[in-house]
């Protein structure tokens, strides 16, 4: 049986001091029928003179230069019609494949049903200097995750808070993109409203490896999360456009889950001082209640 093709699309905004490392990451996998395309999207720094210096070397790499950065739900989506690949990989330049990697991706999912539409794993978190400050799931003294419901990832498990998505170690589908429409290009980020619909209609995969390694910076989107500026006000719009789409899809005990996820980002905004946003997110959270009814 032949390895299917692997599509790794790598995202790279202002990422010179890291985007060698996440590209050569991809050309040390031990699993080889990879396709890499790298998006410069819209880079202030010496990101693109990095990358053409790789290009340079590996011909193979196809490179999307963009003048102006576009939210990475249009730039991925954009880069997903020069795929070729049966599988995708969703790549930050600043975050790192390790050598398995896309091996133990591919061989769960080989052994999966085709209702499967994402494989992930563990990571672990790195600094700006790449030193490991621990593992993104919690495990234990063998590295085994102490979460073990994180193998019963679903629909239920994602609509509630907490960490349960690792998007750096995920794996998704060609088929499934297609079938989903791709992200939400209405979104500044594109993880969570990814990881619901397709668990809604289909399935998720755990696998208990560290698979990669994500970096943790201030400038990550992680760290943006209910600050009170532009960039936490479009991820706040977003939140607010997935709340609401999962209200209108959900049954009245999802919805009951889904509050305690609104309840969060309330709490978030208002101490942040953005009462504008904690407005609307109350709003929500009343539609919410109503529809949980």
């Amino acid at each position: 049986m032949n390895d299917p093709l692997v599509t790794v699309i790598c995202n790279c905004y202002n990422h010179e001091k890291f985007v060698t490392q996440a590209l050569n990451s991809v050309f040390d996998q031990s699993y080889k029928n990879i396709e890499l395309i790298v998006l410069n999207n819209g880079s202030t720094d010496g990101s693109l003179r990095k990358i053409q210096d790789f290009t340079a070397k590996h011909p193979s790499v196809k490179l999307i230069n963009l003048a102006e950065t576009l939210p990475h739900t249009q730039a991925f989506n954009m880069a997903f019609k020069q795929a070729n690949g049966s599988y995708l990989v969703d790549l930050s330049a600043d975050d790192v494949l390790l050598p398995q990697c896309i091996r133990e991706q591919i061989s769960c999912f080989i052994q999966q049903p085709p209702t499967v539409a994402i494989v992930f794993g563990n990571a672990f978190h790195i600094d700006e200097n790449g030193t490991r400050q621990g593992s993104f799931f919690g495990t234990d003294e063998k590295q085994h995750v102490k979460d073990k419901g994180l193998f019963q990832t679903d629909y239920t498990r994602l609509l509630n808070t907490g960490i349960v998505m690792c998007s750096v170690s995920a794996m998704l589908t060609r088929r499934h993109f297609e079938l989903l429409n791709g992200f939400n290009e209405k979104l500044f980020f594109e993880d969570l409203d990814y990881w619901l619909r397709a668990a809604y209609s289909y399935e998720i995969r755990f696998i208990d490896v560290h698979i990669a390694e994500k970096r943790e910076l201030s400038s990550s989107l992680g760290n943006q999360f209910f600050k009170n500026d532009s960039v936490s006000e479009n991820i706040n719009k977003s939140l607010r456009i997935i709340y609401r789409e999962a209200i209108n899809r959900n049954s009245k005990e999802e919805n009951n889950i889904l509050l305690k996820r609104i309840h969060h980002s309330m709490d978030k905004t208002f101490r942040a001082r953005n009462y504008p946003a904690f407005f609307k997110f109350a709003l929500l959270e009343l539609r919410c209640r109503l529809k949980s009814f």
